[in-house]
């Protein structure tokens, strides 16, 4: 892990330097550019050949041969699935299905309509997207996780179709749990295909998989790059790099608690970013025995180990508004917040798409099961952009009536602003209509 230690001015600028840095590096992930043009080859082919690439890609990346009538998981399959699943893990996944869809719940907007003394009507109708696909890795893990905080939104948003699309690394098809996440969440159909090749096949359609209006989930650097490469032509919900957290902390923290949270944001892949930020030494040197001891127990150890020596920082500020001005700096994707009075911190944070707030709540909680999505901005993108929620599978349409007189009152202001953009025919419409 890199340290720094802020003994003056000076060192504060130069790791103010590193932050921003080191941040911005996190944006897609390292050697995303590079992976373009295969990723861009691999678009192309879905797009011209449909099923057929689909089928070659799975073979040459999966190591699974699938006919294009086998790509779809059948309902008889999905509940065979969730049979083979322990009940306490199905009603786990129940709660926080639940617990999910209550929190959007309340994000979504309604439509409105006001009519003027004049009868002029201004207003907005707000209504869902019509389809939605989910991209659920399956590579190095299964996360039914990212299922619901994918799904659940979108199906109270209104959504009618939800498509959901992760590899066949499961015995050639998909892990049971996340199948069973699938059928709670109200996934409408699911496709054992996965990579750029699935990201491409929602974008444009094959034969077998329809075409969506929006694509949302995590994903490798192929899934990301793809993702980027057909933006435009569906929405997506952003090109999220590897995962993150800074631990904000004062003397007051549990140094296991706040090595755990480090810990945790390690295991999930080698550019997996985990820092530390506190002007306590003591927590920092007892932080980093904790790290070297808790490691060495893990069953990912090899893959933790590697991310602390790429990505992981221990920053030693000389007060706690340094800490917190390097904080904001990072604007994490998960922030935890282990001081001795975390809520006075609220306020202070300007960037981070979660707060955790307390000893009590780690990252977990968000990732797995109490409501905020898990879905959210890395690589310094929480300056400008949210978290996923419901109100990102909708759309708004402006709705205006202008009455005859309405239109007289305001034709001269109107023409005026079309003449001065030298626009003539705007200006004309106007005139037209009062001859």
């Amino acid at each position: 892990m890199k340290e720094f230690v802020v003994k003056n001015d000076a060192s504060f600028a130069e790791v103010t330097a590193f932050v921003g840095n080191h941040g911005d590096s996190q944006n897609l992930g390292k050697g995303i550019q590079d992976k373009i043009d295969a990723t861009r080859d691999i678009v192309d082919a879905v797009r011209r050949e449909g099923d057929k690439a689909l089928a070659d890609y799975t073979e040459r990346f999966d190591g699974t041969t699938l006919t294009p009538d086998q790509f779809e998981v059948t309902p008889g399959e999905i509940n065979a699935a969730i049979a083979s699943v322990e009940p306490r893990m199905i009603q786990i996944l129940e709660r926080a299905h639940e617990n999910i869809r209550s929190f959007h719940g309340k994000f979504l907007r309604e439509s409105w309509e006001e009519t003027q003394e004049d009868g002029t009507v201004l207003g907005q109708r707000i209504t869902a997207i019509e389809s939605a696909g989910v991209y659920v890795p399956g590579g190095k893990a299964f996360y039914p996780s990212s299922v619901l905080m994918n799904i659940v939104p979108a199906r109270v948003a209104g959504v009618k179709e939800i498509i959901m699309v992760s590899p066949p690394s499961y015995k050639g098809s998909i892990h049971p749990v996340v199948l069973a996440a699938a059928k709670i969440a109200g996934a409408t159909r699911v496709f054992r295909i996965g990579g750029a090749q699935a990201v491409a096949a929602l974008a444009y359609g094959t034969e077998t998989i329809p075409a969506v209006t929006k694509i949302t989930g995590p994903g490798n650097t192929f899934v990301t790059a793809a993702k980027a490469l057909v933006r435009g032509r569906v929405e997506i919900d952003s090109e999220a790099g590897p995962s993150e957290v800074v631990v904000l902390a004062d003397d007051h923290a549990n140094p296991a608690y706040v090595a755990s949270e480090l810990l945790a944001q390690a295991e999930h892949d080698e550019e997996a970013m985990s820092v530390l930020i506190t002007p306590s030494a003591r927590l920092i040197k007892d932080v980093k025995a904790r790290l070297v001891e808790e490691t060495a127990t893990l069953p990912r150890k090899e893959i933790i180990q590697q991310s602390l020596d790429n990505c992981g920082v221990l920053i030693q500020t000389r007060t706690m508004d340094e800490a917190v001005e390097l904080t904001n700096l990072y604007a994490p994707e998960h922030l935890s917040i282990q001081v001795e009075y975390p809520r006075n911190f609220v306020d202070k944070i300007k960037h981070a798409g979660a707060m955790m707030l307390g000893a009590m709540t780690p990252v977990a909680v968000g990732d797995y099961y109490a409501g905020p999505n898990h879905i959210l901005p890395t690589g310094r993108k929480a300056r400008f952009s949210s978290p996923l929620t419901a109100e990102d599978f909708r759309k708004v349409t402006s709705i205006l009536y202008y009455s005859k007189e309405r239109l007289k009152n305001d034709a001269d202001d109107i023409r005026a602003f079309a003449e001065a953009e030298e626009l003539q025919a705007h200006a004309r419409s106007i005139e037209v209509r009062q001859s």
